[in-house]
């Protein structure tokens, strides 16, 4: 039987940053397993029939503040610059989002200068003392009106609960302008994989250490297997058996279509608060750069409770039952827990690829960030 020193349970960025580095790095042999038949975990994209490059699990769009992040990562990808752009269809209107300048003065039909939009949130925003849940947040940030067009029923379908309901920590990640700054990001580092996520993947996962197991779930197999430790991505509910009932997560359903026609919407994303059962439009070419004059793929997304785990939902009872598996997973020997299904975290993927490179630092010992993410630890 063969033996490895690390298993590591999904191929996502968790899994393939740590499989990467401990193989690289540490000339330690690492088996990876997915339940899924692919690498990449939610950031996948592949070709679809008609030539286009689309984002399976719906769309991804890389940004960070971390140069430690960004620089790991261009060892395994050039980049195409790229800033996301998001409309909302609002009273037949597709306006920015997040909010700013331009979106109050066309929905309102107003000419407000940056300095009167500020002076005019002051008088519309409700105060609130203790801000504890994503509706204190908006309203008092940007009044009543402005919330229900925007944010209280495209949360409703989102999570399956009012933004009264949910942590502060949601709508928090999204900010509000009172200049015309309407990119959806506004992180130092904002690009796209020049040739897609997956072949980033790829490149990360190709080392004669790494050992890929697709489409096989650790459970089905894990009394086979001879490691010395473990790297968990997955649920952390679903590796306790879900002793202590099973933590909700967000799941989405997806709906793509190509059309025979160049464009089909202005922006990569449009979003639709208030109107339809779906979410969000992706138009992917607009991410990829990708041309084609007679066809577009698009993807309409539609939240639900079941099926595969995609977003914690950050609500207090959750936080509660989460903490009980954390002490679960604190007491476990030689197995680690990452990434946004194993610390029940809503992480950007550039948090996971951060979370992942401290992980590695502290198995080897290493000194900083900067040092892990260069390669350049030195062998203890």
């Amino acid at each position: 039987m063969q033996h490895y020193d690390f298993a590591i349970v999904g191929a996502g960025y968790a899994g393939s940053v740590l499989a990467e580095r401990l193989a690289s790095q540490s000339g330690k042999k690492v088996l990876v397993l997915d339940k899924r038949p692919h690498i990449g975990g939610n950031a996948y994209d592949y070709y679809n029939e008609d030539g286009i490059l689309i984002h399976l699990y719906g769309p991804h769009i890389f940004h960070t503040n971390s140069p430690e992040v960004f620089g790991y990562l261009s060892n395994f990808t050039e980049w195409r610059p790229y800033e996301h752009r998001v409309l909302a269809s609002v009273e037949g209107q597709l306006l920015p989002i997040p909010i700013n300048l331009d979106t109050v003065n066309k929905l309102y039909g107003k000419n407000f200068t940056s300095e009167e939009l500020g002076e005019y949130f002051k008088t519309v925003g409700e105060p609130v003392d203790d801000i504890k849940t994503s509706e204190d947040v908006v309203v008092s940030q940007v009044g009543r009106d402005l919330y229900e067009k925007f944010f209280k029923f495209y949360t409703k379908k989102q999570w399956g609960v009012y933004p009264s309901e949910l942590d502060k920590s949601v709508t928090s990640r999204i900010p509000t302008r009172t200049n015309q700054d309407d990119r959806y990001f506004s992180d130092e580092f904002q690009s796209m994989p020049l040739h897609g996520f997956t072949k980033m993947f790829e490149k990360m996962v190709d080392h004669p250490n790494i050992t890929l197991m697709l489409a096989t779930d650790f459970k089905d197999v894990k009394d086979t297997l001879s490691y010395d430790q473990l790297i968990y991505t997955g649920p952390v509910d679903e590796y306790f058996d879900h002793c202590f009932g099973k933590l909700p997560y967000r799941s989405l359903q997806f709906e793509h279509k190509t059309l025979n026609e160049e464009w089909h919407q202005p922006v990569a994303v449009v979003n639709y608060p208030n109107d339809n059962a779906y979410t969000r439009i992706t138009e992917y070419k607009h991410l990829t750069g990708q041309e084609h004059p007679t066809k577009t793929s698009i993807t309409f997304e539609y939240p639900q409770s079941e099926g595969d785990p995609y977003y914690p939902v950050p609500m207090p009872e959750n936080a509660e039952l989460y903490r009980k598996y954390k002490q679960l997973a604190d007491q476990q020997q030689n197995v680690y827990f990452v990434g946004r299904l194993g610390t029940y975290r809503y992480y950007n993927m550039d948090q996971v690829v951060a979370q992942a490179l401290t992980l590695y630092k502290k198995l080897v010992g290493a000194d900083s960030l900067a040092e892990v993410a260069a390669g350049k630890v030195p062998t203890k």
